[in-house]
């Protein structure tokens, strides 16, 4: 091999060497973030709770809304809802062999920070038919320290899943983003002024009549308690849980399996 030849295949191996200390930091970036988030979140449930003690003690759960009523209406299930009572909500990929379910708490902040991190590129997985990736969402905030809108949010949700399923997926996103994702004890997800106004930033929700009739009405609140009650019959006790294949996946593992799966991140 010519000294010249020689040269160029080891700065062809330094160049394949940095590109993968870099690829492997940004993984461990992530992970170190997703453990810290799910490190967290017990601390913020305390503070959150000795909030929520006060702010409910005179019975005001921060909505007008009859959560009780809405336990006896008739169900309404949104278009592009699948599965039993419509609690299914399929962001692609349904002819994949391998199944992400995704169990998530709107007002839950490590969520947040999950979805900040690795959302766009599970969307993105599923989109390209690397699996199936399904949508839970539960009320774990909402039953523990008061308040309501973990059901509220999601009852919006299903205003947007009515719409079409581009819409459920752009707005749950925005709703997890760093720019609208309330802290935790400030439960803002139960003012429908407030979750329209998010809305605005999805270009199907923005003007649409139809749905800023179903979120004011609560059209799916009765849905959105289905999907609650889904959550629970599944036995998820802390959020966000990720299941691939049925099987819980430890969330510092998840990019790997992630990129096992197929996803770029």
């Amino acid at each position: 091999m010519s000294k010249r030849n020689s040269q160029e295949a080891k700065r062809a191996a330094r160049e394949r060497l940095r590109i993968e200390r870099e690829k492997q930091a940004k993984k461990e970036k992530v992970r170190r973030q997703l453990f810290v988030g799910g490190a967290v979140v017990g601390l913020l449930a305390v503070v959150g709770g000795v909030a929520f003690a006060v702010t409910t003690l005179g019975g005001d759960d921060g909505s007008d809304k009859d959560w009780g009523a809405a336990k006896n209406a008739k169900l309404v299930q949104p278009a592009n809802a699948e599965g039993d009572k419509g609690t299914t909500v399929v962001l692609g990929g349904k002819d994949a062999e391998k199944t992400v379910d995704v169990y998530e708490d709107l007002r839950c902040p490590a969520c947040a920070q999950f979805e900040q991190q690795l959302g766009e590129p599970m969307k993105k997985g599923a989109e390209d038919d690397k699996y199936q990736l399904n949508i839970h969402l539960g009320a774990i905030i909402d039953g523990r320290f008061g308040g309501s809108g973990s059901k509220n949010a999601a009852s919006a949700l299903g205003a947007a899943l009515n719409v079409s399923t581009e819409a459920f997926k752009e707005y749950h996103g925005l709703l997890y983003s760093a720019d609208h994702h309330p802290p935790e004890n400030e439960d803002k997800f139960a003012d429908n002024e407030y979750l329209l106004d998010v809305a605005k930033n999805v270009d199907e929700l923005k003007g649409n009549k139809q749905f800023q009739k179903d979120v004011n009405k609560g059209t799916f609140d009765k849905w959105a308690l289905e999907m609650i009650n889904s959550f629970e019959d599944a036995g998820i006790e802390g959020t966000p849980t990720v299941k691939i294949d049925g099987e819980v996946v430890d969330t510092r593992q998840l990019p790997t399996k992630l990129e096992e799966l197929g996803v770029k991140l």
